[in-house]
């Protein structure tokens, strides 16, 4: 069974936040601090090992810790975010969280690993209804494909989910953990939720 400490995680911060009107959304401030910093407090009781994805604010995000950014131009979005983190750790095992999702549960980490089996290539959040793409843990073992995947323009995550073993990992007590803030707009409205 997949122990929680021999995993690494990497928050993804890399986007361009076109709804948050292009502001780097892992500075963007919820409840007096920026979102870069709840996403830290999230996972640092559950594992020592945490980096940022980061394509912009380089400096910034490197004072909370290592930072990379992605090895393919043009933010070609959260994969591209993976695919560095899977090549950056040293782990065999790379967990992902975005940065704008500051409910996410404390033991997040736990039932992530949980959900592993002998065979199992990536593990992705179910929240009861929808799957949540972002929030995942994948092997290494899957590089090959995700360079291949990238390299002939595909992006949509869930695609990628079906070329390899994936299974799912039920979050379906936590139903307000996946809000993510996208926008002025759900930083207000989700403000007074959460």
């Amino acid at each position: 069974m997949l122990q929680p400490k021999q995993t690494s995680w990497v928050i993804l911060a890399g986007g361009q936040a076109r709804r948050m009107g292009g502001q780097d959304k892992g500075f963007v401030a919820f409840k007096n601090k920026p979102l870069i910093e709840h996403a830290i407090d999230i996972l640092a009781p559950q594992t020592d090992q945490i980096a940022i994805n980061a394509n912009r604010s380089i400096e910034q995000y490197t004072s909370y810790g290592v930072t990379f950014s992605d090895q393919f131009s043009d933010y070609p979005g959260p994969l591209a975010g993976m695919h560095s983190g899977l090549i950056n750790m040293n782990s065999d095992w790379v967990g992902f969280i975005p940065c704008d999702s500051p409910n996410l549960p404390d033991n997040l980490v736990a039932l992530l690993c949980d959900a592993v089996k002998e065979d199992t290539d990536i593990v992705v959040a179910h929240d009861g209804e929808y799957m949540q793409p972002v929030v995942t843990l994948m092997h290494k073992r899957i590089i090959p494909k995700i360079d291949a995947f990238l390299a002939r323009g595909d992006r949509k995550i869930i695609l990628l989910y079906k070329e390899c073993n994936t299974v799912f990992a039920d979050f379906s007590n936590y139903p307000n953990a996946f809000i993510n803030l996208n926008s002025p707009q759900e930083l207000e409205q989700f403000g007074s939720l959460l």
